[in-house]
């Protein structure tokens, strides 16, 4: 079943990609106690995720800030390590905080998979932006296969 509004996210373990290392976090610390656009990618480096989804969020951080987002994060089926380094290559360093969804279990917890294997993906996590106020959904922006548009920066900031 796929996760609605007003729902709380799943308790999962997370990676976060840090200039340091990995480290891991449970998203139910994570997410506690501040307001966090959350969007997810199906992977790091392909071709709609680095040229529109990452760099709209990079690019609309303080506008984001200014609705009262505390903190921006972006989840992708891909290690830490990948994601440290496409937060480097995007400029993204201190705008979006990467969260390695490395197993795919917060992507399934969340219902919100996707069957990428006709591309050599494998089960990934679906494009999708949410808003999450201290663990709890407060809005959800899921896409259809192949688009982009309602989980972007702009979408997002229109509905805040």
């Amino acid at each position: 079943m796929t996760i609605q509004v007003g729902d709380r996210i799943p308790d999962t373990n997370l990676v976060k990609a840090t200039a340091d290392g990995p480290q891991p976090v449970s998203s139910t610390d994570y997410f506690a106690g501040r307001r966090v656009a959350l969007f997810s990618v199906p992977g790091a480096f392909t071709p709609t995720c680095s040229a529109r989804h990452l760099p709209g969020f990079v690019d609309k951080a303080d506008e984001l800030k200014a609705k009262g987002v505390d903190e921006i994060a972006c989840t992708a089926v891909n290690d830490a390590f990948v994601l440290q380094a496409w937060k480097d290559s995007a400029g993204a360093e201190g705008k979006v905080t990467m969260l390695a969804d490395g197993n795919g279990d917060l992507a399934r917890a969340l219902g919100l998979t996707m069957d990428g294997s006709k591309f050599g993906l494998g089960q990934r996590g679906q494009r999708f932006s949410m808003v999450v106020n201290d663990g709890v959904v407060e809005s959800l922006n899921v896409e259809e296969p192949g688009a982009f548009s309602v989980s972007s920066a702009d979408y997002m900031i229109e509905r805040l």
